[in-house]
Order: C-alpha cells, then structure tokens, then sequence
C-alpha cells in the first residue's frame, strides 16, 4: 500500500492550489481526479475573472488552470487522472480505481475537493436528447470544439446561465430566450447586461412547461409562474428550438465525506448536504479537510484561496510548520477570501432583494426584471459622464468585488478605492488617452469609450467585442441598443486587437450622437 503525507482528492481549482500549498511545505502530496485532463471546471471557463490581482482577476479560466498545473509541477505535486476514487475508508485509506484495477492507498492527512455536480429539472420531454446542463455545453463549446446547437433555450438567469448564454453566442448559437422561474435576475448585472445587448431576450417568472419532439427535441413552451410557482394560464410562448440548456444550481458532491463518518447537515444556504466544519475545511474527523464547492457553492476564485487554506492547515496538523506560520498565513488568506465575499451577492445577502448600493444610489430595476439598465436609469451611476473627447463610461452598477480598471488606467481616469467593491467612479479632470486598457480588462465588458460629440452629428463609440469574424473597418451594420433592439445606422471606424487585450478586441463604431449614450452592440447587416 502506497504512502502520502497527503491525498488530494480533485484536480480542480482547490484541489491543485491545495497541493501546490502543501508541497511548497514539504509535504509529499499526490492529487487523484477522475478526469483525463486536470483543471476541473477552469479549462471550460473562457471568460476573464473578477475580483483583484491577488484573485487572479482579468485572467481567462483556461490561463489561471494552465498557470496552476505549472505551479503543482514545479512545487513537485503528483497528479493522477483518469483515477476514480471509489472510497474513503478508516485510517485515511483511500481506494482508487484506475483502469481495471483497484489501488489501495494511505495518506496522513486527506484533502476533499471534489466540487459540485450540476443541479437538474424535470418537464415533460426533459429526458429528450438536447437537453443538457450548462456545464455539458461548455465542455462540448471550449474543450472540444462541438456546438451544443444552433437554437438554444437557456433556463437559469445565475452567473452560470448567463456565462454559458454569452458563450453560446460566440460559438454561432441562436439564444432564444433565457428564462427563469424567478421573478429577477440571479447573477451579476453586468454579466446579463452583456447578454441582453446581443439581443437576447430575458423572461422572468417564467419557467418550462414541456419539451417538444418524438427522438429529440424540436420545440420548448414556456409559461409564466404565479409567487407560488403556479403556472398562469394562457401565458404560454412557444419556441422552436433544438437545444435546452439547464442552469439551475449545483449540488455539492460530497458522498465519500459521508462514507467517512463525516459529520454531515443539510444546508441549503451552501448548496445542500455539506460537511461540517470550520472555516478553514476542518471537518469532524481528525486530519480530514474539504475545500471548494464540495463545502459550499461559491465562485472559482473562492475555491483557490480555499484550496490554499486547506493546504497549509494540513501542513500544520502534520507538523510541517509551527502554528505561528499558519495564523499569520491564514490571516492573509482571510483577507483575499474576505474581499471576494463582499457587495450585494455577498453570501449573507443571497435570496435578499437589496435596492440601493453601498452609495445609496438606487440598483436599476430594469436591470433586474429585463437584463439591462434602462436608458432613463443609467445616468445615477458615478462611472457614467459626459464631457467633451474620448472618455471612459463604466456601466458597472452593482457592489461587486472587481478592480482591474482601476489598474488598467495609467491616467488615474477611474477610481475605486481600497474598498473592492465600491462602484467605479470616473475621475474628473483626469485626460483619456483612448488607449482602450480600461474596456479590454473589465471582467463584465461594461466599460465604453465614447466621444458624444465629434463636430460632424456623429459620436463614436468603442466596445468590447469577443465575436468572430471581426468586422472590417468601413463595414455598414446597426446599433444595438442595452435591450438588444436595433436603434441606429452605424460603422465601424476601426477594430483593434492588442496582445495586451487579452482577445478582447475593440470595436469603435459611429453613430449619430444622440445616440452615443445609448448604442452598447454593433450587429453587421
């Protein structure tokens, strides 16, 4: 039977950032994942993270997954893929099934990180090929270069539903619609605000009636919910569609904790049946951690600096560093993890209707209800000017933990303070070079340069764009309003793609200027 000081279970983002912790202790630490690649839910993830640069912010999913295998390689951790564990037994014995064999193994400590597995619905038709989880269509889009469909019906307005729909686009899906049962939009503002601009429309208190077709599906009503949860009738729409996709939650996986004795509850604030256990992923059982999702549903970002408390605390239980060490480890790590666990989706405020920001500027309704900001609410916000030139004007509306802007901006032109999730504010008497680093960096694509004024009845406006084929200068198309609907005639002036944008190219468009505060999208015609 083979020893380790320390087996990892899960080579996602909490499980690596564990061991390349332990190891960076001394400690001998092996990582198994059922997977054939390691990296869990990162490598799928192809949008830029919030958060600081100490939560890797700005940096695609599918980077910071790459950047943490070199990290364990270099701190000399062992991972093994396409190893199953099977169990979780006394005295740390661990059983892993690789192939057609099963391995038995001993570790001094055992990390827990197996993340969470996707939440389903069942409906009539539910069980018809083409419906799928929102996790399944980003594994078949960004790992293997499959499109989930081309008419897609999205149920879930969470970051995930929204994530994965804004995805969907840029593969060359058709988005129908994106619904939910609830009576407002789950996740970030601005994470739905750049889904509604490409035309997607939001139905809220909605939810499926049934899906349609004989060997696959063809078609999907939908009706609108009462506060019960009660369909209405004669509020069904129908859409042809041949994809549905779910995102409707997650659930821990935490069944071997509880084949281990684990001390277990039911928690539905963290996702459902969860281990006990303290801050820091001590659960009942002597030298037994969790990290990440299997302990409680939150953001990647969060689940990496778990991962890392996880990996010092077991160092310590082990006797690989003085307790000394840890506290002030430790404290640092509460801080990051601190930051991230702030603002209005704060876990302490979920399921709570919160109305103004940390301002006390009212939180736009309409962003709420329909998925984006209406155009007679936009100008509360500090990040939103109006001066003469080029300037930046930052829709970001809600207190979320977020500052890459305020990094990005050389010229000191937005500002956001110590405080991570203070609303962006543009600085006034602060001079815009246009040098575009503020939009390219923004995680939620709300920032815009815009010149309301250039002397000719025209504005320009410039945007972030992740689409392909990049239109050419000179090409002829509309302007998009935040809903999505066509509102003007524009051109683009021109499109840039720096390697410091990171892929997210800048499309300037012009538009009549008394549209410049109010075309977000160019759609070529």
């Amino acid at each position: 039977m083979k020893r380790y000081d320390l087996i990892i279970v899960g080579a996602g983002p909490s499980g690596l950032s564990a061991g390349i912790e332990a190891a960076k202790k001394g400690l001998k630490a092996v990582v198994f994942d059922e997977n054939e690649k390691p990296g869990g839910q990162l490598f799928k993830q192809i949008h830029k993270f919030f958060g600081s640069k100490e939560h890797r912010a700005k940096v695609r999913g599918f980077v910071i997954g790459q950047q943490l295998l070199d990290e364990a390689d270099e701190a000399g951790v062992e991972v093994v893929l396409n190893a199953t564990v099977i169990g979780l037994y006394q005295d740390k014995e661990v059983v892993v099934k690789r192939g057609g064999e099963v391995e038995h193994y001993k570790g001094n400590a055992i990390i827990i990180a197996t993340g969470a597995a996707e939440n389903m619905v069942t409906f009539p038709g539910w069980t018809l090929p083409g419906v799928i989880g929102a996790g399944a269509a980003q594994t078949m889009m960004n790992l293997h270069g499959v499109l989930p469909g081309k008419k897609v019906l999205m149920l879930g307005s969470g970051n995930v539903g929204l994530v994965v729909s804004f995805q969907l686009k840029q593969c060359g899906c058709e988005v129908v619609a994106l619904v939910d049962a609830a009576s407002r939009v789950g996740g970030y503002g601005v994470h739905a605000a750049k889904v509604a601009r490409t035309g997607v429309p939001f139905y809220l208190s909605h939810t499926i009636v049934k899906a349609e077709g004989k060997e696959c599906v063809t078609g999907v009503t939908i009706a609108e919910v009462d506060s019960r949860f009660q369909f209405i009738p004669g509020t069904e729409k129908h859409f042809d569609v041949d994809t549905i996709c779910l995102a409707v939650g997650l659930s821990p996986m935490s069944q071997l904790l509880k084949m281990a004795g684990c001390k277990m509850e039911d928690n539905p604030k963290r996702g459902g049946q969860v281990p006990v256990c303290d801050e820091y992923g001590r659960t009942s059982l002597p030298g037994v951690f969790v990290a990440g999702d299997v302990s409680g549903i939150e953001e990647a970002s969060s689940a990496m600096i778990e991962g890392r408390m996880a990996g010092i605390v077991a160092a310590e239980y082990l006797g690989y560093i003085e307790k000394e060490e840890l506290d002030t480890e430790l404290v640092a790590l509460d801080h990051a993890l601190d930051g991230l666990r702030q603002g209005m989706f704060a876990p302490e405020n979920r399921g709570k209707l919160i109305e103004k920001t940390e301002e006390q500027i009212e939180i736009s309704q309409n962003l709420l209800l329909h998925g984006y900001i209406a155009d007679d609410e936009i100008d509360r916000f500090p990040g939103v000017t109006h001066k003469p030139g080029v300037h930046p004007v930052i829709e970001c509306t809600q207190n979320i933990p977020c500052n890459p802007c305020q990094d990005a901006c050389k010229k000191g032109c937005i500002s956001i303070g110590s405080n991570i999730t203070s609303l962006p504010i543009a600085v006034e008497g602060a001079d815009c070079i246009n040098c575009g680093m503020c939009v390219a960096s923004c995680s939620g694509q709300a920032i815009f340069l815009i010149d309301e004024d250039c002397g000719d009845g025209t504005a320009t406006v410039t945007l972030p764009y992740e689409f392909l084929p990049l239109p050419a200068e000179g090409t002829k198309g509309k302007g998009l309003g935040r809903d999505g609907t066509v509102i003007c005639d524009a051109e683009v002036v021109s499109v840039k793609s720096l390697k410091a944008y990171d892929k997210t190219s800048l499309l300037t468009m012009r538009v009549p200027k008394e549209y410049a505060m109010k075309a977000r999208f160019f759609k070529a015609v």
